[in-house]
């Protein structure tokens, strides 16, 4: 249901919603076994939704722009792949227009449940419970990429 850009984000929130310093862009890449240069577009697609702040320089790299419980897995969804709602026929049927049939009208509230979860989930809640049941990183076994 979600695209790989959305998962490459959700893992490089959560690697840094568990750190409280700056990550470069490979330090992420590393902890979330993702490609660095796609993740680095992921990092500034985030960065100009306002969800990360990068900093250039010897002690660079990205941080939350807010704290993990003030973002929604929504946000950081929308911010690289949004959920995209039916609003008109999807096959394009002149007389359905904006009218949606059963099926799309039943599809479309599918989707609005779906946004209505991940707006109310917050990047914290993500990282509640213990270390080993974590999401989007776990099984890594380099010390440096722990979450903790």
């Amino acid at each position: 249901m979600f695209s790989q850009t959305a998962e490459y984000a959700l893992r490089a929130m959560a690697v840094l919603a568990s750190r409280p310093a700056a990550q470069t862009a490979h330090q992420i890449a590393a902890c979330t076994q993702t490609p660095a240069d796609y993740l680095f577009k992921v990092l500034q697609a985030l960065g100009r939704a306002g969800l990360v702040i990068g900093q250039r320089g010897k002690h660079g790299g990205f941080s939350l722009a807010r704290p993990a419980s003030q973002i929604s897995i929504l946000e950081v969804v929308n911010a690289v792949d949004p959920i995209r709602r039916i609003e008109h026929c999807p096959l394009r049927i002149a007389s359905h227009g904006t009218r949606l049939c059963p099926l799309h009208r039943k599809l479309d509230a599918a989707l609005k449940t779906v946004e209505d979860l991940l707006a109310s989930t917050t990047l914290a809640e993500l990282l509640e419970g213990p270390v080993e049941l974590r999401p989007l990183c776990g099984g890594f076994q380099e010390a440096s990429c722990a979450i903790s």
